[in-house]
This record gives C-alpha cells, sequence and structure tokens, in this order.
C-alpha cells in the first residue's frame, strides 16, 4: 500500500528534489512547534493549507508567520467565498491528514497558491505527508513543484 509519505518522496523525485526528507523527533502539526524542531524561524515554515473554493479544494502555502487573508485568495482566485475545509475534505482533496500536509503528492493537482513572504528565507520547510516529517526547499521551488501562483496571502 502507498502511504502519503510514499506519494511525497515520489513527487519530490519527479521534481528533480534531492535534499530528502527529514523526519522530526516529534509530530509538529502547527508552524510553530515545526519551527522550534527546525531551529529556524516560523516565517521559513511552507504551511500547506487546504481551503473550500466555492466547493473547489484550493491550497494555499503560506509562511508560518501569516495568517491567510480568505478574502484576498477569493479575490484572486475569482470565487465567492473561500473557508478552511473540513479534515474530511483536506483528506480526500490531499490524501493527507491535517497537520501533515504536504504541497505535493495529491491523487490529482491543486489550485495553488504560494506565500511571496517565503521568497524572504534562502530555505523553508514543507510538510512531507506525515506531522512528524519535512522537507527542505526554497520558494522557487514550491512555486515550480506546485505549478502555484505567487500572492501576498497574508491578513
Amino acid at each position: 500500500m502507498t502511504t502519503a509519505l510514499d506519494r511525497v518522496r515520489a513527487a519530490l523525485t519527479l521534481y528533480g528534489h534531492s535534499e530528502g526528507i527529514t523526519e522530526l523527533t516529534a509530530p509538529a502539526p502547527t508552524a510553530v512547534a515545526a519551527a522550534e524542531l527546525l531551529g529556524c524561524p516560523v516565517g521559513a515554515i511552507a504551511n500547506s493549507l487546504v481551503f473550500e473554493a466555492d466547493g473547489v479544494p484550493l491550497l494555499i502555502v503560506a509562511s508560518g508567520g501569516h495568517r491567510v487573508d480568505v478574502k484576498k485568495a477569493a479575490a484572486h482566485v475569482g470565487v465567492r467565498k473561500v473557508r478552511r475545509a473540513t479534515p474530511e475534505f483536506v483528506f480526500e482533496a490531499t490524501g493527507q491528514e491535517v497537520g501533515g500536509v504536504s504541497p505535493v503528492g495529491h491523487p490529482a493537482p491543486l489550485r495553488t497558491l504560494v506565500d511571496t513572504a517565503l521568497a524572504g528565507h534562502d530555505r523553508v520547510w514543507a510538510g512531507a505527508g506525515l506531522p512528524h516529517t519535512m522537507f527542505p526547499t526554497t520558494f522557487e521551488e514550491l512555486l515550480a513543484m506546485t505549478e502555484g501562483e505567487a500572492l501576498s496571502v497574508g491578513a
């Protein structure tokens, strides 16, 4: 059986990412927890957050230092309303549990917005499919891997 971690690992390989996945000593379901475990600024954590945009999944990869401005996101993607998705909706869209969602490795591509605040960090850390796994990357790699759109998403 293929796991969420296997799908993320395969996606990273497909995109030529060579730095690998880091297993943390404890689960890191929040940006603050991940930053503490990795010894990096909270703003360098790339939170993969799934929202429901008029019933369609929307992945927003936000800097751990930001709250997402859902009105700005809705206006950018041209929908009436963007709201936080339920854990069931997240799992259906990504095959991953809340607290470990990766920007890659989903059953099907998701429209993705990548927070421009992440460009201010040479290295950012993104979830790798499980609450205790992360991978290092860059803002540019996130844009390429997700085929995402750059947007300042902070409220």
